[in-house]
């Protein structure tokens, strides 16, 4: 009687533990594709002096309506496309500071928008980066009906934005330069890290849950985390990158920024400045960040 007990109570605890384990899975997932309180702009074209016009497209193959500025540079110039990090908005990072030194000084046509689910864009979503690369593709679309010339556009992508600007690369030939600033190397790779951030879960305990988190971000979101990797498809860009990440990064360690150089096409750079914590590089050496980022965009893109 009392081993029939015991198994009657080990089969039970089995259940409740898979259980527990699916539902915290599903947890994890829903929680991480929630995004944060929206973040106020940090400032507005005006404040600097720049002329700009408010401005609304679509992500390539979507309704969803996403917001922006476009700052007109000089007539002919290449245009530049700024991607923004998660749980962020289009001015984080000083996005609007570098924007204007390369309108001011170099002539670039910018582009600065909000991801979806982020700034003044729509959506309640965040994917990871499977649905934003769709983001940044209609960025592209809407600066080539506004008359930028396919292989003049570059994307300035920053934390979660620079790995999504190289996936999004990767399926638009029409894209021609991309600048990585503190770029993650997969989503599999910065997955723990960022989900502790954004969720109750501690970090050493993310990936317990890796497996069945996978499953349901497949089954209930439709993404695929395991092929959402800067580090792959950076190796199959027909141009060199410049990849900008800082030595003391605390968010995303700058082994993953090296991994993404070492695997991108031969000419590319790596600038790895010490002392510099994650996306801080422009507020710490702008006037080394810009003679980097001009020198490597007008070898790209031409003046």
């Amino acid at each position: 009687m009392a081993v029939r007990r015991f198994v009657s109570f080990a089969i039970y605890a089995g259940f409740l533990a898979a259980a527990l384990y699916l539902a915290f899975s599903a947890a994890l997932v829903y929680l991480a594709t929630r995004p944060e309180s929206r973040k106020p702009f940090e400032a507005f074209p005006a404040d600097l002096g720049l002329q700009y016009e408010d401005v609304a497209f679509t992500p390539r193959g979507e309704d969803l309506q996403l917001r922006g500025w476009f700052l007109p540079g000089a007539p002919g110039a290449p245009h530049l496309v700024f991607v923004h990090g998660i749980d962020s908005q289009r001015t984080a990072s000083k996005a609007l500071e570098l924007a204007a030194r390369l309108v001011r000084d170099s002539g670039y046509n910018v582009l600065l928008f909000d991801l979806r689910a982020h700034g003044a864009s729509d959506g309640d979503l965040v994917t990871a980066g499977d649905r934003e690369r769709y983001d940044v593709l209609g960025a592209y679309d809407f600066v080539v009906s506004r008359g930028a010339q396919p292989g003049r556009v570059g994307v300035l992508g920053r934390s979660y934005g620079a790995g999504i600007a190289i996936m999004a690369a990767a399926m638009e030939p029409g894209i021609a330069a991309v600048i990585a600033d503190s770029t993650f190397s997969s989503v599999e790779a910065k997955a723990a890290r960022e989900v502790a951030l954004r969720t109750p879960f501690p970090e050493w305990a993310v990936p317990v849950f890796k497996p069945a988190a996978r499953v349901f971000a497949d089954l209930l979101y439709d993404i695929d985390l395991g092929s959402l990797s800067p580090e792959h498809d950076v190796a199959g860009l027909a141009y060199p990158v410049l990849v900008i990440h800082g030595q003391d990064d605390s968010r995303t360690p700058l082994s993953q920024g090296r991994r993404v150089y070492e695997a991108a096409p031969r000419g590319s750079e790596l600038w790895a400045p010490a002392g510099v914590e994650h996306t801080q590089a422009f507020a710490d050496f702008p006037d080394e960040y810009l003679r980097r980022a001009t020198a490597y965009l007008a070898a790209r893109l031409g003046q």
